[in-house]
């Protein structure tokens, strides 16, 4: 299962020498935004695991909410299942992924063009209006962001965990129903302010 950003170089993957920390559920720091990838998980399975961590609203960043071969993650039908179980379903289309890059872009740090494209996205009036609505949920919701790749540091919503971290809130990828992984923001990043670049190292 991969995600609108699919990863395909060696500067999408963790450092081999720090190993992601992991902290146990209740453990999770006050207005955490959690953050997971639907994968081929059954639906049953899936809702478990937002139960165990007390995820009352889901925000869809997929820019295209269908999945063929896992059809229980269709919009209709997720939507469904989740407020059968009481948990909001909600679509962030201003988060999604399939950004374009340009030539002149200062993310050149990225070698996937698709990474490289949504963080020059991040740096838009639409991604900061959008951020700023679900960053308002986290005031009073336990808000999980949703994509569709497992791994998230092969997905677009690790650079979105980035523009979470430069405001002041953690992002806990849900490993289990037991553990998290805090986000790192990502060590060739740029923070000036609110704003981040991943420049080209030398």
């Amino acid at each position: 299962m991969t995600c609108c950003c699919c990863a395909g170089d060696d500067r999408l993957q963790p450092a081999p020498d720090a190993p992601r920390r992991e902290i146990t559920a209740a453990d999770a720091p006050a207005g955490c935004a959690f953050t997971l990838g639907h994968s081929t998980r059954p639906i049953g399975d899936f809702i478990a695991l937002l139960q165990a961590h007390r995820i009352t609203q889901l925000l869809d960043v997929r820019t295209v909410p269908k999945s063929r071969h896992n059809p229980q993650f269709e919009t209709g039908a997720l939507a469904q299942s989740l407020g059968g179980a009481g948990i909001a379903y909600a679509r962030a289309e201003g988060l999604g992924g399939f950004r374009r890059t340009s030539a002149a872009s200062p993310n050149g740090g990225w070698r996937n063009a698709s990474f490289r494209g949504y963080a020059d996205y991040m740096a838009t009036p639409a991604f900061q209006a959008s951020l700023a609505d679900a960053m308002a949920l986290l005031n009073h919701q336990r808000v999980a962001f949703m994509c569709a790749e497992a791994v998230p540091w092969r997905c677009h919503r690790s650079l979105i965990a980035d523009a979470l971290f430069v405001r002041g809130h953690v992002a806990c990828e849900i490993a289990s129903a037991t553990r998290l992984q805090p986000h790192r923001l990502t060590p060739f990043a740029r923070v000036d302010g609110l704003t981040i670049t991943y420049p080209p190292e030398g």
